[in-house]
């Protein structure tokens, strides 16, 4: 077993040095690379260095070597918070962000005055009295307690922007990844908060091995997302968001409402703009001639949907009539409901069984006893 865990620190130590690396040496990738990607392989590399000169014995098995990965502990948090919200919220890296590092700063140099720069004497003593225990657990707490804050504020950022995207688009786009990441994150952090207070509960120290594979978890989950976001950057840009202010600039009146629902109800049957599958609120609005926070007033205060449950609305009557035409001998229902607009299995099924009240298939069933 801790073979294995020192063969995947040194395969994460040069993974951070290879992402910094291309980072550094190659412009594209530069431009194509969230600037956060890089402070995380720069967090992972400082936590990683002191496992690694550790574990060589450069400088013999000298156990405050160890104590230079926790310099890492404090950063973990807020750069997840920091990435997630640049990724997801389209805010750039700026310097001025730097100052949620602040805490990590004043925790490291604690580290330091603590653990490092005491002779081995004055620590003996103290782990004698059990001062040296009670302050690694207000360590460990309090890092715990700053990372799982600040895993909370980056999934509240996910879930804004998810709720955001329901008014900006009418299709499925790919955020289950995102989330996936912040739950693996989560469950690192809850077992990391387990066996921090069954510590407590038994008065002994975190088990080092336990603590270590926790840590490398988080490690390995976050080149994981960085070794994605330079394949696959497009993961993360996928809608500019609307203007601010929820009707910003509207000036139409409870009239022009009226007469604009009779526009727009006319351009969905004519046109069909909804067979568009990755059709923008935006695009829809410029078709009516208005704006988007204008289209956003008309469908929420006269229709009373958002933009993504109307789109799905008409795609949903679309695909009921495709269905009931020949076109459904020659297709699955999912290949209707592509036809019909949709561009997700999982989208178009939840928003049948919304409107319908059953699945495609039961609905159908019904449909043909009935005509029968």
């Amino acid at each position: 077993m801790e073979n294995l865990l020192n063969l995947l620190v040194y395969f994460a130590f040069f993974q951070s040095i290879f992402l910094l690396g291309l980072f550094t040496l190659s412009p594209a990738q530069r431009v194509r690379i969230n600037g956060y990607f890089i402070v995380l392989a720069a967090v992972l590399l400082i936590g990683l260095s002191g496992r690694i000169l550790y574990l060589s014995e450069v400088f013999g098995r000298n156990a405050r070597l160890i104590t230079l990965s926790e310099f890492a502990t404090l950063l973990f948090g807020s750069s997840i918070f920091l990435f997630s919200r640049a990724a997801l919220l389209h805010r750039p890296f700026a310097y001025r962000d730097l100052w949620h590092y602040g805490p990590a700063v004043v925790y490291n140099l604690g580290m330091i005055a603590f653990f490092i720069l005491p002779s081995d004497q004055t620590l003996g003593e103290r782990m004698a009295n059990g001062t040296f225990y009670r302050t690694v657990t207000f360590f460990v707490g309090f890092g715990l307690l700053f990372n799982i804050t600040y895993w909370v504020l980056s999934l509240h950022i996910f879930l804004r922007f998810r709720r955001q995207l329901t008014d900006e688009v009418s299709y499925s786009v790919r955020s289950r990844f995102f989330l996936i990441f912040l739950i693996a994150v989560g469950v690192c952090l809850a077992a990391w908060l387990g066996v921090y207070l069954q510590s407590i509960a038994s008065g002994n120290f975190i088990a080092r091995p336990t603590t270590q594979l926790i840590w490398l978890g988080l490690a390995l989950l976050i080149l994981f997302l960085a070794y994605y976001g330079i394949r696959e950057p497009e993961l993360y840009q996928i809608v500019t968001p609307s203007p601010v202010g929820k009707y910003a600039g509207s000036r139409l009146s409870e009239e022009d409402l009226n007469r604009l629902k009779e526009k727009l109800d006319r351009l969905m049957l004519e046109q069909k703009p909804y067979l568009n599958r990755k059709l923008l609120k935006a695009e829809l609005a410029e078709l009516l001639g208005v704006s988007s926070p204008e289209l956003a007033r008309l469908l929420n205060e006269n229709i009373g949907m958002n933009f993504f449950e109307y789109v799905n609305y008409f795609r949903i009557k679309e695909f009921v009539a495709l269905a009931r035409s020949e076109r459904a001998q020659h297709l699955t229902l999912f290949g209707l409901a592509q036809e019909a607009g949709f561009n997700s299995k999982t989208t178009f099924n939840k928003a049948f069984r919304e409107l319908m009240g059953s699945s495609p298939g039961a609905y159908l069933k019904s449909w043909r006893k009935m005509s029968e």
